[in-house]
């Protein structure tokens, strides 16, 4: 019977001119059946059916604009285009877009608002959460092809997340807390590649500061999270130096992969020897096993062409201490400036699991 429904699936492909990646296809095509066969409530398959029709209509929006770099900017749908904190949203998404970076928002109005505004209809993507109330779409992505509507904050979020290098948190509510607290979640756990968090305030806003001393306070002192973590951002009021420190992550760092138990960190630049021996003095204890070293192309690299123009390094990273590695990132970072345009262009796949090399 398994046979019949493989063979089944496969003249469906076939016939539906499925050619890539027909193993995944096949996959979910297999998870689609598991679920009709398990007598599920119908809620269950509405939930399922429209969080993959959301999935599939973002991919579809964002794929043509996979090889720029993006930056989402977070923040309340409550914030009025009079407060300092839309001018510094708005300044800042358009300082990005000056460099080549697209705006990606929640499409709302405030904060979102003031992201769309200041990237411009061209370098903006919205991606808009249906509510009940509050969350109109703001006049500068509406009826935006990059526009893309979402029932479920879920999917909403991953793709806030998935698509973008570099993200943007101003002061907002519970929602804005709870992409915050996710994002850190999924960067501190290695769910999400490293990438620059920055938390901007109007100058003189206790917002940012006061809830940087209750993690001190309360959850750092307690062991809840480890005080390297609290690297993995920074809190400016400044919208100049939150540009630089977006832009300064990329200057020389490009991306990173794994590949077996390697994680490989692509550069413009490699180390020399000597910044090699610092790095793997200061780094020593991230390693696993082995020494920080720098790298050819691996072979799934080249299978993929996967950035094999860039240089590397690899460590046998321990797989628990991101905040050290943001640091390490930090450190391949100094000394090469974050000139205007540093950071545009390809993003580069995300980290993924690979067979192991010898």
């Amino acid at each position: 019977m398994q046979r019949d429904i493989d063979g089944l699936i496969a003249a469906l492909l076939d016939d539906a001119g499925v050619v890539d990646h027909k193993d995944l296809v096949t996959s979910l095509v297999h998870t689609a059946l598991e679920l009709g066969t398990q007598s599920p409530a119908r809620l269950d398959l509405k939930i399922a059916n429209t969080s993959l029709q959301e999935m599939a209509e973002a991919f579809r929006t964002f794929q043509p604009y996979r090889a720029i770099r993006k930056v989402t900017i977070f923040g309340s749908a409550r914030t009025a285009p009079a407060d300092p904190l839309y001018s510094q949203a708005r300044d800042l998404a358009r300082a990005m877009a000056d460099r080549g970076w697209m705006v990606v928002t929640g499409a709302g109005e405030g904060i979102m608002a003031a992201g769309s505004e200041g990237a411009g209809r061209e370098m903006s993507l919205g991606v808009n959460i249906r509510l009940p109330h509050e969350q109109e779409v703001n006049a500068f992505i509406a009826t935006d092809p990059k526009l893309v509507q979402m029932r479920y904050f879920f999917t909403r979020k991953l793709m806030l997340i998935k698509e973008s290098s570099a993200y943007v948190a101003l002061p907002g509510g519970f929602g804005t807390l709870d992409e915050m607290f996710e994002l850190l979640t999924l960067v501190q756990t290695g769910k999400a590649e490293p990438a620059p968090i920055v938390l901007l305030d109007v100058p003189g806003g206790q917002y940012w500061s006061g809830w940087d001393r209750f993690l001190r306070e309360r959850v750092v002192s307690s062991g809840m999270v480890s005080a390297d973590d609290l690297g993995l951002y920074r809190i400016t009021d400044d919208v100049s130096v939150a540009r630089d420190e977006l832009l300064g992550f990329y200057a020389n760092y490009h991306s990173c992969r794994w590949v077996g138990d390697l994680l490989v960190l692509r550069l413009k630049n490699a180390p020399d020897n000597t910044a090699l021996q610092e790095l793997n003095v200061r780094f020593a204890d991230i390693a696993s096993r082995g020494r920080i070293r720098t790298s050819s192309p691996l072979p799934p690299e080249r299978s993929d062409r996967d950035n094999v123009d860039l240089a590397r390094i690899a460590l046998r990273f321990d797989r628990r201490h991101y905040g050290r590695l943001r640091t390490l990132i930090d450190a391949l970072n100094a000394g090469w400036p974050a000139t205007p345009g540093a950071g545009a262009g390809g993003a580069g796949p995300p980290a993924q699991p690979a067979p192991p090399v010898p």
